[in-house]
């Protein structure tokens, strides 16, 4: 069976001078960042893995936030505290992870879209379950990059399929709220479903981050994956997925 095109799970460009200043003097910043290659080629791993397997395929795409930094392994974000709770119920999902560490809303439209689009038909009759998690890179990575994000989030939201599983973003700022717009009026046609973050994330962010109070920790992670589940369990209900 042939195996799916690499993919690496990485936007291409380095970490951004603020980060980088951080990291050299602060150990927690540096600590989590040097996550993020190993965090990368283990998702590679399992994707390619994942892509070509029986059983319908859960694909994510985002940030590092899927990925799972901050974390004491990439397999205890929420993408994965949440397929463990998923199967018991009888929801036997094959992650293809093609989210990657420090992308933005473009990345998603021009890398990782397309990466999917890239992968060998599915093995499953189902249809593949979509989440999306992006946008706080764009919202912090400078005024060109935030002044950018509506527009790409309005063009995010005509290219995902119906029924993909989108947050919005918390963040008090009017990007933030200009593209929220979007997501908002794309659940309120039926297209989307949200997690609103807004509303449904966590209350306080108290224990929950890691050593760089950034990135969510574990407890951070079963937080963001409080918001997902019944989203996503709705959406696979919607889809003929077993019951629940």
């Amino acid at each position: 069976m042939s195996r799916p095109p690499v993919y690496t799970n990485r936007t291409g460009r380095p970490p951004g001078r603020s980060v980088r200043a951080l990291g050299a003097v602060l150990p927690g910043i540096a600590r989590v960042r040097a996550q993020a290659e190993p965090y990368a080629d283990a998702w590679q791993e399992r994707t390619r893995s994942a892509a070509v397997a029986p059983g319908r395929r859960w694909v994510v795409l985002g940030d590092s936030m899927s990925q799972a930094i901050g974390a004491t392994g990439p397999d205890r974000g929420w993408v994965d505290q949440l397929l463990g709770r998923l199967g018991p119920a009888g929801h036997d999902l094959r992650v293809v992870n093609l989210s990657a560490t420090g992308a933005r809303v473009p990345d998603v439209l021009d890398q990782q879209l397309p990466a999917w689009s890239a992968l060998p038909p599915s093995r499953s009759p189902l249809p593949d379950l979509v989440t999306v998690m992006i946008g706080s890179n764009d919202l912090f990575s400078g005024a060109r990059h935030r002044a950018r994000l509506p527009g790409a989030m309005a063009e995010l939201v005509t290219r995902l399929p119906s029924g993909s599983v989108v947050t919005t973003l918390p963040q008090p700022r009017a990007a933030a709220r200009q593209a929220n717009r979007h997501l908002d009026g794309a659940a309120l046609r039926g297209h989307l479903r949200v997690v609103d973050l807004r509303t449904d994330g966590p209350s306080s962010w108290r224990g929950r981050l890691a050593a760089d109070f950034f990135h969510p920790n574990e407890a951070g992670y079963a937080a963001i994956a409080d918001a997902f589940e019944p989203v996503v369990r709705a959406a696979l209900r919607a889809s003929n997925g077993p019951a629940t």
